[in-house]
């Protein structure tokens, strides 16, 4: 299919994609239900980077996902992350699988009961 014809204005775009389901006998329904996934799923990525199910789509249009939004992906193929998992770029090699937390004591701090009873006699 050639990429040169897919608009690039996001809702001639999606609209774009939902024909060629529909010529193609499939819907967006259709393959949500396939994908076990919540229509609306497939519905956010009209505006959002979802990567399955840019996936599936261009799958069931013989494409890759690049060719459909190519600014959402990158040339080796990969989506761009916008942002990358953090939680493994901040932790250092010695911290990684201890179980413990490099973060100080995480038991609840005892109450001073005097406090907060409004105990006047202290």
């Amino acid at each position: 299919m050639d990429s040169h014809n897919i608009p690039l204005d996001l809702d001639s775009r999606w609209e774009w994609v939902k024909y060629q389901l529909r010529i193609r006998g499939t819907s967006i329904a259709d393959l949500a239900r396939d994908a076990d996934l919540n229509e609306s799923a497939f519905r956010n990525a009209k505006r959002r980077a979802y990567p399955r199910v840019e996936r599936d789509i261009a799958n069931a249009l013989g494409m890759l996902p690049g060719q459909i939004w190519p600014e959402r992906w990158n040339a080796d193929g990969t989506p761009l992350r916008l942002r990358p998992n953090r939680a493994e770029s901040n932790v250092s090699p010695t911290d990684k699988d201890t179980g413990e937390s490099s973060k100080g004591n995480n038991k609840p701090a005892e109450r001073d009961d005097q406090h907060h009873r409004g105990n006047d006699d202290a």
